[in-house]
């Protein structure tokens, strides 16, 4: 399914080569006809307007975005297991279950990086894609209210992601990002003390090539294949 891979381009770091394909992939999402009327026009006007944007106000905003605070951090343990031993081996697990459908990554990428996931996503069939969604729903929901709080419009392709993956989310985790965003120091001094100790895993996916993510504009990947629906996160950390 071409809707899960193109979101997660989405959300990988901007270049021209993928960000001229914008309104093209606005088009394959219509034609695909898995995201609802509102959501699906919301991305395209998204898709559309950032397309003339300067690619540097767009690489600049994306860093600003999701590079400076572990608020809006794509890697899915990092809002679950943080820096503990058992995100480890979560990493491993979420491998395995790449590695059982065809999908492989290189060293530089991390498992539990979101576009990763959505292209995994994009290699199961809906229903299967639409149950992997759901187990992450709480943390599109609550990245997603963040970057909306901030009126920041990367909020709509967390809503899209969201809405594909039809879960009703508990209002407390709503009303707790909100609480994030309203207590949250931004400043330099704050950042470097968020950031002060070691990350546990090396390598910077969010730079680094998503897998075939980067051709998706090129070239999309065959999705009728059955892989068993597994739960891979629990509750926000």
């Amino acid at each position: 399914m071409k809707t899960f891979k193109i979101l997660g381009l989405l959300l990988t770091y901007p270049v021209p080569e993928t960000v001229g394909c914008w309104p093209a992939l606005g088009d394959l999402l219509v034609r695909e006809g898995l995201l609802a009327k509102k959501p699906l026009k919301r991305i395209r006007q998204w898709l559309a307007e950032n397309a003339e944007r300067d690619i540097y106000d767009l690489q600049e905003h994306y860093v600003d975005t999701f590079d400076r605070g572990r608020g809006h951090c794509l890697h899915l343990f990092e809002h679950v297991h943080g820096d503990s031993r058992e995100r480890g081996q979560a990493m491993v697990d979420l491998s395995e279950m790449y590695a059982a459908k065809g999908l492989t990554i290189n060293q530089a990428e991390l498992p539990d990086y979101l576009p990763l996931f959505l292209e995994y996503c994009s290699l199961c069939d809906y229903h299967q894609a639409q149950a992997l969604l759901s187990e992450i729903s709480h943390i599109l929901v609550s990245i997603g209210t963040r970057l909306e709080q901030r009126d920041n419009h990367y909020h709509i392709v967390f809503d899209c992601l969201q809405a594909l993956a039809k879960t009703k989310v508990d209002q407390k985790i709503i009303d707790a990002a909100i609480s994030f965003v309203q207590a949250e120091d931004t400043s330099l001094a704050a950042l470097d003390k968020e950031w002060e100790e070691a990350a546990a895993f090396d390598g910077d996916p969010q730079q680094a090539d998503c897998a075939g993510c980067r051709s998706v504009a090129e070239e999309m990947l065959p999705t009728e294949r059955r892989e068993q629906t597994v739960k891979i996160v629990g509750g926000v950390q």
